[in-house]
């Protein structure tokens, strides 16, 4: 992972309280506290890539899964409104990350973990881990210590942008509030990338996704919870909490709704693939105006383990430049726009495809489908391949913000001028782009077109602030993300966070309802 900057920014980390309290609805509630961090502990749930170009955002650096499977056909029933079944408390970091605690073994050993719906393995670090120094500042699971431990002993990998997680299976029950799952099949990490995890204030990840992205094939805890008739409905769902000063960082809760956490009715979409929580999402408009990127539909994924909103470099740069964040200042970028410009607007004017324009020029080679290398790329990592690569990447970048313009009826002058401001808004390297915290009232509402709602975001949910010695920074809520196959969005915790979420897994489905 790159180096961060060095100044440092206050981080409230919430930590788990020792009292576990039944209220008298019968819900099981975990108290939490919070502690100040520096900025240095924002690395763990940064952009990291691998070395296949994937791209893993926030907290779990998984990168992206292929191959889901078509999900059936799915009915109208779904969980109740008011049904609640068991709730985990979870610690807000920084509006980052969030975390809850588990047990593992008999008696149970505590590890604090993310609740994660964007991948599908349980692991924590294994007291066998002896190598890695991120090991020595978390929780270790003893398997000697248990009674309930099942030798398993099969390799498994999973790989990250700084490393991978590797080490062996094991088999023991696993605590979640007041429920327990029998011989439940999780990751004993044996080795840690040392610079990703030593500042994470996670020891492991427990993951809420599909079983075809399982490492191993191992079966999710979340199917032996419904398997095993742990829960009443097959549904579980999360609200975060966004205030960062607050005591409680929100909750997850399994096997219904806690009503008191949403307002109205949820408005539920089909699950497209399964893998990820993933599904048809349609325009996205900034200030009530259409971006014209989504008007054709899109694909989107729920997911609790990435922090911020990622979406196409193209129009993350639009929202940059709509908001006035700060990201690089590209002169290839600027290059770009204005020795090709002119000749990139002739031809989409004359119909041209697209996806060959830049090869025709000759800025790219085209390779049957677009003119840039196959695979999921972050814009910034494409353009460390060296220059002719940049070039191409910002000549698709022009594509893509000019034939919006032309569709509005723009002059040649106005599209090279607007394509020119839209390049000073590309994202920093990292991603990660700064705003003034003096202008965030006066910034327009980011919106998102699912399931024929409108769900709008506004500047103080999309912007996260972070204060230290009465001095504020803001930094946009919004990272690049492009994918070849097609635009691809994930909704994290900034979305998240303003609607509470519900994962129907017995009707296949993603609801969202306005978080109280």
């Amino acid at each position: 992972m790159a180096n961060r900057a060095n100044f440092l920014l206050p981080i409230a980390l919430l930590l788990i309280s020792v009292a576990v309290a039944s209220a008298s609805d019968g819900l099981l509630r975990v108290g939490l506290k919070k502690r100040t961090l520096s900025r240095d502990s924002l690395v763990a749930s940064r952009v990291a890539f691998n070395e296949e170009g994937t791209v893993a955002l926030a907290a779990r650096k998984f990168g992206l899964a292929r191959g889901y499977l078509e999900p059936e056909p799915v009915g109208p029933v779904g969980p109740g409104e008011d049904d609640a079944g068991d709730i985990i408390g979870l610690k807000n970091y920084m509006n980052a990350q969030y975390f809850g605690e588990i047990g593992i073994g008999s008696p149970a050993q505590n590890f604090t973990v993310i609740f994660d719906t964007g991948s599908s393995n349980l692991w924590i670090p294994s007291a066998k881990c002896y190598f890695s120094v991120a090991c020595y500042f978390h929780s270790k699971y003893k398997s000697s210590q248990s009674s309930t431990y099942q030798k398993n002993g099969k390799s498994a990998s999973i790989h990250y942008g700084t490393g991978s997680i590797s080490g062996f299976f094991s088999e023991d029950q696993v605590t979640i509030g007041d429920l327990v799952v029998n011989d439940q099949a999780f990751i004993e990490a044996t080795k840690e990338p040392s610079v990703t995890f030593l500042v994470a204030k996670f020891d492991g990840i427990l993951g809420l996704g599909f079983q075809e992205i399982s490492v191993g094939n191992a079966t999710p805890v979340w199917y032996n919870m419904v398997s095993q008739n742990l829960i009443k409905d097959a549904v579980f769902s999360f609200w975060f909490n966004r205030n960062s000063g607050d005591g409680e960082g929100g909750e997850v809760v399994f096997g219904g709704v806690d009503k008191n956490h949403f307002k109205g009715e949820h408005t539920y979409v089909p699950v497209t693939s399964k893998g990820y929580w993933q599904f048809e999402m349609g325009d996205i408009l900034v200030g009530g105006n259409s971006t014209g990127f989504c008007a054709n539909g899109c694909a989107a994924i729920a997911d609790s383990g990435t922090s911020l909103i990622a979406g196409p470099t193209s129009v993350i740069a639009e929202i940059n430049q709509q908001i006035g964040a700060a990201g690089v200042l590209s002169q290839q970028c600027k290059a770009v726009a204005a020795q090709y410009g002119e000749m990139i607007i002739e031809k989409l004017i004359a119909k041209e495809d697209p996806a060959k324009v830049c090869s025709s020029i000759g800025v790219c080679t085209y390779d049957g489908t677009h003119g840039v290398k196959a695979g999921i790329r972050s814009v910034v990592d494409k353009a460390t391949g060296g220059f002719s690569d940049a070039m191409c990447t910002y000549c698709e970048l022009a594509v893509t913000w000019m034939e919006n313009q032309i569709s509005q009826n723009k002059t040649v002058e106005q599209i090279i001028s607007y394509v020119d401001k839209l390049c000073e808004r590309l994202p920093s390297p990292m991603g990660e782009s700064a705003v003034d915290c003096d202008s965030v009232s006066s910034m327009p509402n980011v919106s998102f077109s699912i399931g024929g709602k409108t769900f709008d975001l506004t500047p103080e949910q999309y912007v996260l602030e972070v204060t230290q010695g009465g001095t504020s920074q803001c930094i946009s809520g919004f990272i690049a993300l492009d994918v070849p196959q097609g635009p691809l969005w994930i909704l994290g915790d900034v979305f998240m966070g303003a609607y509470h979420t519900v994962f129907d897994y017995g009707n296949l489905r993603v609801g969202f309802a306005e978080a109280a």
